[in-house]
C-alpha cells in the first residue's frame, strides 16, 4: 500500500477542503442516524408498546435510562398537543433530517471535487516535469507506448481506483464507527455477534486484495504493450502497407489485446467478489441477531421498539462496510498503477546539477574533451564502451567535422557537450570550466542543435521557430528564416508564418522541416552549433537548399558537424575521423587525403558508390 500512501500524500495541499469534507460528512451521518432514531417514538406512539414512567426518571447515558427519560417526555408532549399533532411534528422532524442529510452529503462531495481533480493535476504535472528532466538514456530501452500508457491509462486508473475512493475512505469509516457505537449503546451483547463475523471477513477480503493487485500489475503491463503495438503501427503505416503486413500486425495486436482482456477479466472478477462476500457475511450476522434478539424481546430483556431500531441500524451498517471493502479492492487495483507511475517519478536523474553551479554567459576560447570514456549500462551489468579515452580540442570559431562508420561514437561525442549524457570517465570543459559545474540551462542556451530527425510540433511555423520564446517580433523570426533559407517558401504558404505544420511537420517536405529546424537554432543565436547529419536524409535538391542554410548559420560560430556525406564537410577547419570510439585521424580535408588513411578510404568508398549509382 506504500504507492497508495504516496498518492494520498498529495492531499497535504488541500487542508481546508479536507477539513470541510470531513465536517459535512460527519454532519450527514448524524442527520442520517437521527432520522432512524425517530422511528422508535413513532412506533411507541402508534402501538403503545410500552407505558411511560409515572414520574420523570433520572437522565442517564445508558440505553435503558435514556429510553425511559425520552419516553416520559414524549408521552407528556403527546398529552399536551394530541396524537396527530405529535405525529405531524415527528414527520416534519424526519423530513428536516433527510433534507439536512442530503444537503450536508452534497456539500461533502462539493469540497471533495477540488481535492480529486487537484491530486490528479499535480500528479500529471510531476510526471511531465520528470519526463522532461530525465536523461535521454532513460528512454533508450523504454517503449513509448508504455510511457504514454502510464500518463493516460495508469493515471485514469488512479483517478477511478484511488482518488474516487476518497469519499468512501473518509465518510464510510466514520459512518461505521458512529453506527457501531450506536449499536453498542443499544445492545453490547447483540453487537458482539458482528465482531465474531469480522475476522474471517477481513481475512478473505485481504486474500482477494493481494490477488487483485498482482493481476492489476500484469494487466497494466499488457496495456502498455498493446499501446506500444498500436503506436508502432501508426508510426510505420507506410512500411506495413508496402510489405502487405496488415494482417500480420492485426494478429499481433489481437494477441496482445486478448491477453490484456483476459487479465483484466480476472481483475474485474476479483474486484467484484469483495462486495457480495461482505454482504453475505453481514446477512449471516443479521440472521443471528434476529434469532437471538427476538428471543431477548420475548424474554423481556429488551424493548421491541429498541430491538427494531437495532435491526434497522445494523442493516444500515452493511452498505458502508461494503463500500469500504469495495474501496479496499479499488485501492489494491490502483496500487499497481501507482507503482508504475512512481517508477517514473523515482527514476534516477543521472544528469545532476550541483548546488553552486556557475552560469555560462560567454564562450571565449575553446571546448576540450579530456580522457573521455562513455559506456551505456547494460541489463546484465556489463558495460560496452562507445567512447574510449577520447581527447579533442575545438577552438572557438572553428568548423569541426566528425566522420566515421556507423557505431563509431560520433553522435555520442556531440551529445555529451549539452549534457544529454555525462561521460563515464573523463571531463569536458568550455573555456577551462568543466561543464558538470555549469548551470544546465545556461549551458544549453549557448548550444544550438540541428539533428537528422528534425522535430516539429503540431503548431504554426512561427511558433515552431520561436519554440517557447515570448514576444519575438515577426521581423526577427523572418531574419532567422532568411538565414536558414526558409523565408521564401514560408511566405508562399496560404497563411505564411501562421501556417500549421501538422503532426510531426507532416504538412511540409523533409527539406522544409529541416530549414525550419535550422531557423529555430538561428533565432537563439548560440555561439556553439551541433549539426548531427542534418542533410543525410534529404534528396539532392533539398540537400543543396539546406546546405546553403547551414553554411549561412555556421559563419562566425563554433560548429560541430557530424557528417554522412563527406562532400559537405570538405571546407571544415578540422576533420576528425572516428572508429570504435577512438579518434584515428585528425586534420584538414587535403591533409587527410595526403595521409592516405581511414579518411581517404571513406572518401574513395563514397566516390565509388556515386559512380555505381550513376
Amino acid at each position: 500500500m506504500k504507492p497508495i500512501l504516496r498518492v494520498f500524500s498529495y492531499l497535504r495541499y488541500y487542508p481546508k477542503e479536507i477539513a470541510l469534507n470531513i465536517v459535512f460528512n460527519l454532519l450527514s451521518i448524524l442527520f442520517n442516524l437521527f432520522s432512524f432514531v425517530l422511528i422508535v417514538p413513532v412506533i411507541e406512539l402508534f402501538f403503545g408498546m410500552t407505558e411511560a414512567p409515572a414520574v420523570e426518571p433520572a437522565f442517564g447515558f445508558n440505553q435503558s435510562a435514556l429510553t425511559d427519560w425520552a419516553m416520559y417526555h414524549l408521552y407528556q408532549y403527546k398529552e399536551s398537543v394530541g396524537l396527530w399533532a405529535c405525529l405531524f411534528t415527528f414527520a416534519g422532524s424526519y423530513l428536516v433530517c433527510v433534507l439536512l442529510y442530503d444537503l450536508t452529503r452534497y456539500l461533502g462531495l462539493y469540497f471533495l471535487s477540488p481535492i480529486r481533480n487537484g491530486v490528479l493535476r499535480r500528479l500529471r504535472d510531476d510526471i511531465y516535469h520528470k519526463v522532461t528532466i530525465l536523461p535521454i538514456s532513460f528512454f533508450a530501452g523504454k517503449r513509448k507506448g508504455d510511457l504514454i500508457s502510464r500518463m493516460s491509462a495508469d493515471l485514469a486508473d488512479i483517478e477511478w481506483s484511488v482518488v474516487s475512493t476518497l469519499q468512501s475512505l473518509v465518510k464510510d469509516p466514520i459512518n461505521v464507527l458512529v453506527f457501531a457505537a450506536t449499536l453498542v449503546f443499544i445492545s453490547p451483547r447483540l453487537f458482539l455477534l458482528f465482531l465474531i463475523i469480522l475476522p474471517p471477513a477481513v481475512f478473505l477480503i485481504s486474500k482477494i486484495g493481494k490477488s487483485l493487485k498482482r493481476n492489476s500489475i500484469k494487466g497494466q503491463e499488457k496495456l502498455g504493450e498493446m499501446m506500444s503495438t498500436y503506436k508502432e503501427t501508426i508510426d510505420n503505416l507506410e512500411v506495413v502497407k508496402a510489405y502487405q503486413r496488415e494482417r500480420f500486425r492485426q494478429e499481433t495486436f489481437e494477441n496482445v489485446n486478448k491477453n490484456y482482456s483476459r487479465r483484466m477479466m480476472r481483475v474485474a472478477r476479483r474486484k467484484e467478489a469483495g462486495s457480495p462476500l461482505s454482504e453475505v457475511l453481514g446477512t449471516i450476522g443479521l440472521g443471528f441477531i434476529l434469532v437471538l434478539g427476538g428471543n431477548a424481546v420475548l424474554g423481556g430483556e429488551i424493548q421491541a421498539s429498541v430491538f427494531i431500531l437495532f435491526v434497522i441500524i445494523f442493516a444500515r451498517l452493511i452498505p458502508p462496510v461494503q463500500a469500504i471493502v469495495k474501496a479496499y479492492s479499488s485501492l489494491q487495483k490502483g496500487s499497481a498503477s501507482a507503482m508504475r507511475i512512481f517508477e517514473i517519478l523515482d527514476a534516477d536523474e543521472k544528469i545532476i546539477e550541483i548546488s553552486n553551479a556557475v552560469t555560462m554567459n560567454t564562450f571565449e576560447e575553446k571546448i576540450e574533451y579530456k580522457n573521455v570514456y562513455f559506456a551505456y549500462d547494460a541489463e546484465d551489468g556489463k558495460k560496452t564502451y562507445v567512447l574510449d579515452n577520447l581527447n579533442l580540442t575545438i577552438p572557438k570559431g572553428k568548423k569541426v567535422a566528425i566522420v566515421g562508420p556507423s557505431g563509431a561514437g560520433k553522435t555520442t561525442l556531440a551529445d555529451l557537450l549539452p549534457r544529454f549524457y555525462d561521460p563515464t570517465e573523463g571531463e569536458i570543459s568550455i573555456d577551462g570550466v568543466p561543464i558538470k559545474t555549469m548551470n544546465i540551462n545556461s549551458l544549453r542556451r549557448n548550444i544550438g542543435v540541428v539533428s537528422q530527425n528534425c522535430i516539429l510540433f503540431n503548431d504554426t511555423i512561427a511558433n515552431n521557430i520561436t519554440f517557447g520564446m515570448n514576444d519575438v517580433p515577426i521581423e526577427k523570426i523572418r531574419d532567422a528564416a532568411r538565414i536558414a533559407n526558409a523565408d521564401e517558401f514560408i511566405m508562399q504558404m496560404p497563411q505564411g508564418y501562421d501556417t500549421p505544420v501538422g503532426d510531426h511537420g507532416s504538412a511540409l517536405s523533409g527539406g522544409q522541416r529541416q530549414r525550419i529546424s535550422i531557423a529555430r537554432a538561428v533565432l537563439r543565436n548560440p555561439p556553439i552549433l551541433i549539426l548531427d547529419e542534418a542533410t543525410s536524409a534529404l534528396d539532392y535538391e533539398s540537400q543543396q537548399a539546406v546546405q546553403k542554410a547551414l553554411d549561412n548559420v555556421m559563419q562566425d560560430r563554433t560548429s560541430i558537424v557530424i557528417a554522412h556525406r563527406l562532400s559537405t564537410i570538405e571546407n571544415a577547419d578540422i576533420i576528425v575521423v572516428m572508429d570504435h570510439g577512438k579518434i584515428v585521424e585528425k586534420g584538414s580535408h587535403f591533409e587527410l587525403l595526403e595521409k592516405g588513411g581511414a579518411y581517404k578510404s571513406l572518401v574513395d568508398l563514397q566516390n565509388t558508390a556515386k559512380i555505381n549509382h550513376i
